[in-house]
């Protein structure tokens, strides 16, 4: 049986942190900013964590 293999499309979205969490970057903040308030876009740029849930599926489909 061949080797699992890493879900290359996750693996550009999500990355694992040193405690184990996934962690993503917010989405929503490329194009049609002028619309946003300057706290909506503030917010953006900080890294999201996953919830438990989520993240067990996230980290299978990174296992490879």
């Amino acid at each position: 049986m061949g080797k699992q293999k890493t879900r290359k499309a996750v693996a550009k979205r999500f990355k694992v942190t040193a405690n184990g969490r996934v962690k993503f970057g917010r989405p929503c903040k490329s194009h049609l900013n002028t619309g946003k308030t300057r706290k909506q876009k503030r917010h953006l740029r900080k890294a999201g964590v996953l919830s438990h849930s989520f993240e067990m599926n996230i980290r299978k489909m990174l296992k490879g």
